[in-house]
This record gives structure tokens, C-alpha cells and sequence, in this order.
């Protein structure tokens, strides 16, 4: 079959021909029918060897969905045939947070030497891949898997960074979204569907500042030096009662304590670098600053859940399996506007 894979340090993803998987004990052969790009790829490509965690070749992709081809033995709850999105942070299932469904935050995983598909395991840039574990399939239930499979990853990350910060978003609140691409599109529109918090979006781009009014911004202020200050303006100098930077980088992580408001909430999504100082006079009064990873089982089918009701849609651009280092070249430019999907058996 053809496979996307990271092969050496500092080159790029090829398409690589290698061995038809088959599934074992407990296992699921999927036919994969959607698979995202997603910039955390983009930063795994990025470190030196020195650093690197996995083994090479790596199978790209951490977001998947796609058709059951085959099952292995004692595997019962779905069929073949079945079209199922795949939960990605696999843990091992059977420590305390892994018991409730929060493998996001397994405590066995390092050890175990488990990992997610892309991320240490052969990920869904392929024609097919192996779902190690049965509690690891979500079914589609006539959700369109190429518009679907980025839920895995951008919806559920900001749906579980959005929902410990629902408590506070009350009428006359405001949310922040810092970083309008892939995972930030989908957190205006979460924002939009729970609660009724003004959400205002920064973004560097034009483009995706628009892609943030067309998806349920109301406010869009471009992401620079002054973007603290007019968020400031914007809410009266209160400040932001939730802040979600989806960049993460020194200077969004910046913007995001300059513009938060007291007993106040500042995410941090992104993987950029960037810190927040915590200590008395460093920020408002009694902010809360986090920094989640993904979400659980439970929550991504909530989400699944809000897209069936017509909640959420993520904006995607596809792309067939041959085109995908190609797709991987423009995510890097900053030139893929919502999220880009492989498909790499259509």
C-alpha cells in the first residue's frame, strides 16, 4: 500500500510504498477514507535527532476515519464495513485516568512505550491502518468522514479546552481566540453553539480573519503588539473572561496575559513556546492558566454529536494521498485556510 512517512531527520514526508497491515488479537484493519494534516506534524518534522522520540520510518497522521476492513480476533462491537472516526491519544486503558476515558492523559503510556497513530504509531496518511484497540473507534453514523476526520484532532482539542471555561462564559462574557486556522475556525464555532459569550478573533492573516466572521466571530482584530490593547478597548477595559491561544508562540502567549481579564481564563493550545509568568502582580487577579492535550473518548462524542446537529462544520481542503508532502508545504506557508484532508483511497 502507499503511505505517507516521515523517513530521515530534517527531510520531508515522502510517498513510500510498504507492507499491507494486518490486524491481530483485539485489532481493526481500517480502510482509511480521510486522514487530517495538522501542524503538530509539522513540529514533530522540526525537531533535531537529539530530541526525537520516535522510530523512523514514521507512517504520518493523527487524525483518521475510514471503513472497516477487517477485524481480528475476539473484536466484537462493530462490523466490517462499518465508517468509524479513530480516537487518537491511545493509553493503556486500564489506569485511573484511561478508566475514564481520558487516555489523553494516560499515566502507563512512556512506559508501556504506547503512542498515537502519527505520533509514534503508523498513523491514517494511508491507503490503510491498524486501530489498535476496538474503545478506539467513534462511529460515523452518516457523518461525511472527509469533513468529519478533523474533528478528531481540531474539534476535540478545543472542545475540551473551551468546556472547562463554560462556567465563567455567561451572558455579557467575553472569549478570545487567538489563532483563527484549523483548530481556531472550530473553536468560534464551539464558542457560538455553548454559550453566549462575544467571541473576538486574532489572527495575523486576512484570510483567516475572514474565515473567522464567516464561521461566527464578532469582533476580528489582527494579532500584533496592539491586539491586547483592543481587545482592551473592545470590552471596556474589562479585559477577556476566557482566552484560547490555538498559536502558542511568545508573542500570542503575551497578547493573551496582556488582554485577560481578573478571575480570568488563558489556554494555551498551541505548541509554539510560549509561556505565561504565573505569581502575584504578574497577571490579574486570580487568573487560571492551562495548557490541556486533546480531549477524552466521552468528549469526542460530544463533539461528533454537535456536528450531527449541524453545530460545527470544519472548512477543508482536500487532497489526494500523492499530493500530501505537497499539502504539508503549504500548512508550513500558512496557506491552507481551515484544514487539510487526505484521501487516500478516493
Amino acid at each position: 500500500m502507499k503511505a505517507v512517512q516521515y523517513r530521515s531527520i530534517g527531510a520531508a514526508p515522502e510517498v513510500v510504498s510498504v507492507a499491507d497491515p494486518e490486524p491481530g488479537p483485539g485489532q481493526v484493519l481500517l480502510e482509511v477514507s480521510a486522514a487530517g494534516v495538522c501542524h503538530s506534524d509539522i513540529a514533530v518534522m522540526s525537531w533535531p535527532a537529539e530530541q526525537f522520540p520516535y522510530r523512523l520510518p514514521l507512517t504520518l497522521g493523527h487524525e483518521g476515519a475510514g471503513t472497516i476492513a477487517a477485524l481480528g480476533d475476539g473484536v466484537a462491537g462493530f462490523e466490517v464495513g462499518d465508517s468509524v472516526a479513530v480516537y487518537g491519544p491511545w493509553g493503556c486503558g486500564t489506569c485511573w485516568p484511561c478508566e475514564g476515558g481520558r487516555e489523553n492523559y494516560c499515566v502507563r503510556a512512556g512506559e508501556l512505550g504506547i503512542f498515537p497513530p502519527g505520533l509514534g504509531a503508523p498513523g491514517a496518511i494511508a491507503e490503510y491502518m491498524i486501530v489498535d484497540d476496538v474503545r478506539h473507534l467513534e462511529s460515523l453514523d452518516g457523518l461525511d468522514p472527509v469533513r468529519t476526520v478533523p474533528l478528531t484532532d481540531a474539534g476535540l482539542t478545543p472542545y475540551h479546552a473551551i468546556k472547562k471555561s463554560l462556567p465563567k462564559l455567561v451572558p455579557g462574557s467575553t472569549a478570545v481566540v487567538i489563532g483563527t486556522g484549523g483548530l481556531g475556525h472550530v473553536a468560534i464555532q464551539l464558542l457560538r453553539a455553548l454559550c453566549p459569550a462575544r467571541v473576538i478573533a486574532l489572527d495575523v492573516s486576512e484570510d483567516k480573519l475572514e474565515l473567522a466572521r464567516t464561521v461566527g466571530a464578532h469582533e476580528t482584530v489582527r494579532s500584533d503588539d496592539k491586539a491586547a490593547g483592543r481587545v482592551k478597548e473592545l470590552t471596556e477595559g474589562r479585559g477577556a473572561t476566557a482566552v484560547f491561544d490555538f498559536v502558542g508562540a511568545a508573542p500570542t502567549t503575551a497578547t493573551a496575559a496582556g488582554c485577560v481579564a481578573m478571575e480570568g481564563d488563558i489556554t494555551i493550545v498551541g505548541i509554539g513556546g510560549g509561556t505565561v509568568p504565573v505569581g502575584f502582580g504578574a497577571l490579574p487577579f486570580e487568573v487560571n492558566v492551562t495548557a490541556p492535550y486533546w480531549g477524552s473518548r466521552g468528549e469526542l462524542r460530544e463533539v461528533l454529536d454537535l456536528a450531527r446537529a449541524g453545530a460545527i462544520d470544519v472548512h477543508v481542503e482536500t487532497f489526494a494521498l500523492d499530493d500530501a508532502p505537497h499539502a504539508y508545504e503549504l500548512l508550513h506557508s500558512g496557506k491552507i485556510n481551515g484544514r487539510a484532508v487526505i484521501r487516500p483511497n478516493g
